[in-house]
């Protein structure tokens, strides 16, 4: 069932029912939690979710089983982001709502609490930043995923984190007792290094320079970090001083591998991504239809090119690349879980980072 969000009657209604909605299932929903919260050209949806581990569907070529995406929708606005049809799935567009209608599982640590007591639970490897980021601005207020990396610590669970924020700084501390006891490593996507680039495609994200920064400071603590060169966009971040920047930088910061991969273009994405092309860079609009001909929305051979690149500058400044399914760190410490009960229903899309 569709509601409206409270004041906001002209809006896109929204699939789930908010925390503070009694009309039915009280289940999945509470009512002890104010439903939304209206910040300057920010909205924030509460919800109770039924559960907060999601299973990755099979056909999914990830380095990861199970994941936990405490937030739905992204502030951080990246034009190209991957996981943006996963609102329509709520009622909601792809495109302004992603930004700024943001669904938060304000019951994520207490349902982790209660999931790892599971008996059918083995401890696999959870990873957190497989759809939005969990260190996007609102986390500073909700703290979801500090708690939930205190959860998997004091559990020994095995997690990892793929982040563009500098906010996992301020985690550092158990972060890094998670990384002395070999259940944690973080991943950040640092794309370019070019301000005029970044602004205009991730305007909502910590500069670039302050990622790596922040990768510096983990490593300091003795958290392996990597750094996804990612997403690579033709004709905008895919010069070769533009990456030779970006690869000596990350490795300069401590960064244990690189891994390069370029833009990937799916139905769902394309439709925000190709307007906005076309207001910033016109000419690039022909050559952008041309690499992304296909529906799968990737361009092989150029990925192949960059990538060959990338190896070459990684050798030369004493690094290494690595698939993206090494740089998330599939940290398989413990025995394969058995596979979960049908019940379980992923929570966001199909992603395919193993096909770069």
């Amino acid at each position: 069932m569709f509601v409206y969000d409270p004041g906001m009657a002209s809006r896109t209604p929204i699939r789930w029912r908010l925390a503070d909605d009694d009309g039915g299932q009280p289940a999945l929903f509470g009512d002890t939690v104010p439903g939304s919260r209206d910040l300057p050209a920010v909205e924030y949806l509460h919800v109770r979710a039924r559960r907060i581990v999601s299973r990755v569907p099979e056909g999914a070529r990830v380095p990861f089983r199970y994941t936990i995406n405490p937030y739905r929708g992204c502030t951080h606005a990246c034009t190209y982001c991957f996981a943006r049809p996963t609102h329509e799935y709520l009622g909601l567009d792809a495109g302004r709502d992603f930004e700024q209608r943001i669904v938060v599982k304000i019951n994520a640590v207490e349902r982790l609490r209660a999931e790892l007591r599971e008996p059918s639970w083995a401890g696999e490897t959870i990873a957190l930043g497989t759809n939005t980021d969990p260190y996007q601005p609102c986390e500073g207020r909700y703290r979801l995923t500090q708690g939930i990396a205190e959860t998997l610590t004091e559990a020994g669970n095995p997690f990892s984190i793929l982040t563009k924020s500098t906010m996992i700084v301020r985690d550092r501390d158990v972060l890094a007792e998670a990384a002395g006891r070999g259940l944690f490593r973080a991943a950040f996507s640092v794309g370019t290094l070019d301000e005029d680039v970044w602004r205009v495609s991730e305007p909502g994200t910590p500069p670039p320079a302050r990622r790596l920064d922040a990768l510096a400071r983990l490593t300091e603590a003795g958290i392996r970090c990597s750094v996804l060169v990612a997403p690579i966009l033709p004709g905008l971040s895919d010069d070769p001083e533009q990456l030779a920047e970006v690869v000596r930088a990350a490795f300069a910061a401590g960064a244990e591998s690189v891994t390069p991969i370029v833009l990937h273009l799916r139905p769902g994405v394309r439709e925000q991504f190709m307007p906005w092309l076309e207001g910033v860079r016109p000419d690039l609009v022909d050559r952008y239809q041309r690499l992304y001909h296909r529906r799968a929305g990737y361009a092989h051979e150029h990925h192949a090119r960059i990538a060959a690149h990338v190896q070459e500058l990684a050798d030369r400044y004493g690094g290494s690349t690595a698939t993206p399914a090494a740089a998330r760190g599939n940290l398989a410490l413990l025995p394969d879980a058995p596979a979960r009960p049908t019940r379980w229903q992923a929570d966001q899309l199909a992603i395919d980072l193993g096909a770069a």
